[in-house]
């Protein structure tokens, strides 16, 4: 007698595998044909533009994002450093930095950007430094700097708005509207800058060390450790990149708007969670793919805008927001215990 048919494959597995590793493109397809037809000049040029802009900033985020949860943590102040960054960039082109009896320094674009960056950066480090050298748990690390990163950007204008940040001439500083608002060869700059960004974190994903061990570290971090993996090292380097697409999101949005407010930012996290998952990053770690995370920041800008235009309540898109990380999250899990039960299925039919 024969046991084959207890560790045969069920009926469908392979293809129900495959849809829900594909969930992300075929949620793009949904979401896009809905409102495609639901919406009025959803497929009109102004607004595929404003989507893919919309897109942009929160695949930015979501890309850092990802690296951190690949590894099995979180970070909760990228929306906090959106807006310190944002504040950090409007103070350098209205005041520059006093040097007191020496005068007032002031800066160019290209300085501005840098100094924007290595803010962000800082933060990512501050977020590292706790995780791996005091060993605070990583929502409890980041939750803390998000509310001191949103009280120094409250804090650096007593919670105004740093308004006309055109830049000066004089000071090398008028083509910082152009980060936010400048086009080159048709597309915005800052589609060329989330091309360029997500082409660097693919290619660290894919195809050097630090990729694969910060894949190994979500996998399992002990068993990384035991093989030679500088642990703590990749867990910086992580939550440095995701400071590092923080600031960069945060220029975008004072240089677009030419304005910069304390607030920017509020909830950005959720929507940089959210594509990361829904691009089918596993919030457990050890697996996620930066093309798949781009490709959730789309689904979650289409479905955000669209709503707009269908004059859907705010109230309501929170909801619904909130109900797509939940679906998101569930999809998740089953195709984990799926994998696993075709695996051992497949080792059982060697087996024989």
């Amino acid at each position: 007698m024969s046991a084959a048919p207890a560790s045969s494959p069920a009926p469908g597995s392979p293809l129900l595998l495959t849809l829900l590793q594909a969930r992300t493109y075929v949620a793009l397809i949904l979401v896009f044909g809905f409102f495609a037809i639901m919406a009025p000049n959803f497929l009109s040029v102004a607004n595929s533009v404003i989507v893919a802009k919309h897109a942009a900033l929160t695949a930015f985020l979501a890309i850092g994002m990802t690296f951190v949860i690949i590894t099995g943590g979180i970070d909760l102040s990228v929306g906090s450093t959106v807006g310190l960054c944002s504040m950090v960039s409007g103070w350098l082109i209205l005041y520059g930095i006093d040097l007191g009896t020496v005068g007032t320094m002031q800066f160019n674009t290209l300085e501005i950007t840098l100094i924007v960056m290595c803010v962000g950066v800082f933060v990512g480090f501050v977020n590292g430094i706790l995780i791996t050298k005091l060993n605070v748990a990583p929502f409890i690390a980041t939750l803390g700097t998000l509310y001191i990163a949103r009280g120094a950007a409250l804090l650096s204008s007593g919670g105004r708005t740093f308004p006309n940040l055109s830049g000066n001439p004089d000071y090398g500083s008028a083509s910082f509207p152009a980060i936010g608002a400048g086009t080159f060869l048709g597309l915005p700059v800052q589609i060329w800058m989330l091309i360029a960004v997500g082409l660097v974190a693919a290619y660290i994903a894919k195809r050097t060390p630090l990729g694969r061990h910060i894949y190994a570290v979500g996998g399992n971090e002990r068993g990384a450790a035991l093989s030679g993996v500088k642990v703590n090292r990749v867990k910086l380097f992580v939550y440095m990149f995701s400071g590092f697409c923080a600031a960069i999101v945060g220029l975008i949005i004072a240089s677009q708007l030419q304005a910069a407010h304390p607030a920017t930012g509020e909830t950005f996290e959720l929507n940089a969670i959210a594509a990361a998952v829904l691009g089918g990053t596993s919030l457990s770690g050890g697996r996620g793919k930066i093309g798949g995370t781009i490709v959730g920041a789309f689904v979650i800008s289409i479905l955000s805008d669209g709503l707009v235009m269908m004059s859907v309540s705010s109230f309501w898109q929170t909801v619904i927001k909130g109900l797509v990380i939940v679906a998101a999250v569930v999809i998740d899990q089953a195709q984990s215990k799926l994998q696993a039960r075709v695996a051992l299925q497949q080792e059982a039919a060697l087996g024989r």
